[in-house]
């Protein structure tokens, strides 16, 4: 009886190469309770212009799954930052398996229920520029006309129905799933099967796993092998499902009747057994005990219908007290300041006594889906005065879902076959510890102390010694603030909130500290020194536009001189930066500089009427500042003003050519001196600009484009045309260049017009 339960889609998402985790694309989705099987259709194709993309190189795409968090990725194999706990994650590599399209399939037989992450991106880029001008560069960079693009989807099987373990429950021998809810403060589960009937011994198998449906690698007993058939689960996770799955024997023929009975070991009540089904909300502000024996038979009274149920305790006789201590567990205070800045103290804390008999356990509490996309941050420190001069070592053990913290003579230990924990120590010469966790698994975690003495026969119980620590638990978003070296940013997929750190001046990693790649401190100075100074070289421009009397063409090279040095000095990607005001003014005014220096250059070049031409300068800076504010790395930001400016000196140029019956500008020396070599330069630098630019080169070749582009402009801009002084009012006809008659002197800029002979004119 499997059925589709549920049907997720996520819409198509254009990936980008691995650069750090800002870089990648993140799905999200929700598994409910029951799931038998979860299926990830992953299907990519690849895009160009809107069409697909046949023509587009192959490249692998790496897809990650993770339960509960995000996947803490690390494809460049980049340093971690001290003291950080890594998880673990499945991964899968997609290949092309047609020309712009490919399908791939990720089963998940009994998932954890709850949430599920998948994350995906392109192998790291090979160095070009991925913010530059839209639509222009290669393949698959950020101008690129190729995108790869991941739509997953994720459908459901799941029982029809969550049955409940109930008292006596025969059956004929199909596969049996059933489950039991399992409260806090459990320490131990035990499922028997007894009355097994209808074959020599007892052919079947019996599987138990908490969360979920059992796996063929779960916790299993052979009950043909062991009599008493009987499963022990020491530790359970407290809050959770714990599903039973009976299966016969392959090959064994008949019908089998059987029962299952689960006993639920509480150290909350020792004199009276309580159902498993008690909420635990009554019971969050009290310390409580775990690991003594108390015991509750499911086989002498049904179950409650769900874990809600509000049935009363029902007394049962238990078992007979053990050595076992009960621990107590003390609750934090949550304190929440920000998003992914949360504080947990505890109280009357936050130095904590650790008792020298038993340990002291404490519960942090992270909220689902609001806390995964953070840090877990645990410190801490020995008060090395409370020791009292004993070799003692306080040990740290931090599970999740249970405490747990087992030792012996030799070592201690925070892991089981089942269970995974943290373990940290601090003593009298190492006195602090720290522990960071990226993307922690919501629910509870718990943190057990406890203070063991060294000997020579190991670690014992230390004798009249109250070890005393400080204790600080805390969520952050990045890992220390991303450094110095880096900016943490928190993004956002759908309505699901994360932080993750971007790095710069060549530093990587989760926290940038890797410094394998980084830059010196003399390379950082020195490529802001270069992208600074090289814009002086807008300074012979301006000289030339203030001698040729073009007072607003200097004003906008001055502008664009100014909020360039000052842009660079900001964006720069290491400690070298100095910002005179926020970055993203200095960037809209060096892009609007850069813009209209073009525009007024050209415009300049088409010697227009000053009422025309001023009215097309205040023309362009409105609707430059428009589309700057549209979209500041748009490629007909760049295009667009220039082919429409060289449109008008265009058609200025050839009316003049026609009325004067000669090519404009009308001298040989003008074209091989100034026009040419300038709309070379010019057109060098836009090419060096779009396909030569990369992270390794871009503080040299950024620094030649300013050189190339400033001196451009002073090639291009043309001698200012004015009448002659000396002659007096001539009468003149309109049209047929700068004026009607000049020299050739005077059209290469080479002598004040002022100066010009009669001669010359007459001449001309």
């Amino acid at each position: 009886g499997l059925f589709v339960t549920d049907y997720f889609t996520r819409t198509p998402r254009k990936l980008s190469p691995f650069r750090s985790f800002a870089s990648i694309e993140l799905f999200h989705f929700h598994i409910p309770e029951d799931t038998v099987i979860a299926v990830w259709n992953l299907i990519t194709f690849k895009e160009q212009g809107g069409t697909f993309g046949d023509q587009c190189p192959d490249r692998s795409i790496t897809v990650y799954f993770r339960s509960g968090a995000p996947s803490v990725i690390n494809p460049l194999h980049m340093h971690f930052p001290r003291d950080t706990a890594v998880p673990g994650s499945f991964a899968l590599t997609l290949t092309w398996t047609l020309p712009n399209r490919t399908t791939g399939v990720f089963n998940v037989t009994s998932p954890l229920p709850g949430d599920w992450f998948l994350a995906a991106h392109l192998p790291k880029d090979e160095g070009k520029i991925s913010v530059k001008v839209k639509g222009l560069g290669g393949p698959w960079g950020g101008r690129a006309h190729c995108r790869a693009l991941l739509g997953p989807d994720c459908p459901g099987l799941a029982i029809p129905g969550a049955a409940l373990l109930v008292h006596a429950e025969e059956q004929v021998l199909t596969p049996l799933s059933r489950r039991v809810f399992v409260p806090s403060y459990m320490s131990r589960v035990l499922v028997e099967v007894l009355r097994c009937h209808g074959a020599e011994g007892c052919p079947l198998w019996l599987r138990v796993r908490a969360k979920a449906p059992p796996l063929h690698n779960s916790t299993a007993l052979d009950c043909w092998e062991h009599a008493p058939c009987q499963l022990a689960l020491d530790l359970p996770f407290w809050q959770h499902w714990y599903y039973v799955l009976v299966e016969k024997h392959p090959r064994v023929p008949g019908t089998i009747s059987f029962q299952v009975t689960v006993q639920l070991t509480d150290c909350s009540r020792p004199s009276l057994a309580r159902p498993p089904f008690l909420p635990s909300s009554a019971s969050m502000n009290m310390t409580h005990f775990f690991g003594s024996a108390g015991g509750l038979a499911l086989g002498d009274s049904p179950l409650p219908a769900s874990p809600n149920d509000t049935k009363h305790p029902v007394p049962i006789p238990t078992a007979s007290p053990t050595s076992e201590q009960c621990w107590p567990v003390h609750p934090t205070l949550r304190n929440d300041l920000d998003t992914f800045s949360v504080h947990f103290y505890v109280f009357f804390g936050p130095n904590v006594s650790v008792p020298p008999d038993h340990p002291a356990v404490f519960v942090i509490s992270l909220l689902p889906v609001l806390d995964s996309g953070g840090v877990l941050n645990l410190e801490l420190q020995l008060n090395v005065s409370s020791l009292c001069g004993e070799n003692a070592t306080v040990f740290r053990c931090l599970n999740h879902e249970v405490p747990l913290m087992s030792s012996d003579n030799a070592s201690v230990t925070c892991k089981t076959e089942s269970l995974a924990g943290f373990l940290l120590s601090v003593n009298a010469t190492a006195s602090l510890s720290r522990l960071q966790i990226p993307y922690p698994q919501t629910g509870s975690w718990y943190l057990s102390l406890r203070s063991l003495c060294a000997t020579e026969h190991g670690f014992e119980p230390c004798t009249n010694v109250t070890a005393e620590v400080y204790l600080r638990a805390y969520l952050s978003p990045c890992i220390n603030d991303c450094g110095i070296y880096g900016q943490c940013k928190l993004l956002h997929t759908n309505n699901y909130l994360y932080a993750a750190c971007e790095c710069k001046a060549g530093w990587n990693g989760w926290g940038c500290t890797d410094n394998a790649e980084a830059f010196s401190y003399g390379f950082q100075l020195l490529s802001t020194l270069l992208l600074c100074l090289s814009n002086v070289m807008f300074v012979p421009p301006v000289a030339i536009a203030v001698r040729s009397h073009y007072l607003l063409e200097a004003a906008v090279y001055i502008f664009t001189m100014f909020f360039s040095t000052f842009c660079h000095a900001c964006d720069q990607p290491g400690i070298v930066v100095f910002c005179i005001m926020e970055y993203d003014v200095l960037q809209f005014c060096d892009f609007l500089g850069s813009l209209m220096s073009v525009w007024v250059t050209i415009i300049t070049m088409a010697r227009l009427q000053p009422v025309v031409k001023q009215v097309l300068y205040l023309l362009g800076a409105m609707l430059l500042s428009m589309a700057l504010q549209m979209d500041r790395h748009g490629l007909w930001n760049l295009l667009g003003p220039s082919l429409f400016a060289l449109g008008i000196m265009a058609i200025a140029w050839m009316a003049r050519t026609i009325r004067c019956r000669h090519c404009y500008p009308p001298t040989w020396k003008r074209w091989t001196f100034y026009l040419c070599p300038g709309a070379l330069i010019a057109v060098a630098a836009v090419l060096l600009y779009t396909f030569l630019e990369t992270e390794e080169n871009y503080f040299y070749i950024h620094s030649i484009w300013h050189l190339l582009i400033a001196g451009s402009v002073g090639f291009l801009l043309p001698p200012r045309a004015k009448p002659s002084g000396r002659l007096g009012p001539l009468p003149r006809r309109k049209g047929c260049g700068y004026q009607l008659c000049v020299n050739e002197q005077e059209e290469l800029g080479l002598v004040d017009p002022a100066v010009a002979s009669i001669n010359s004119i007459c001449t001309s």
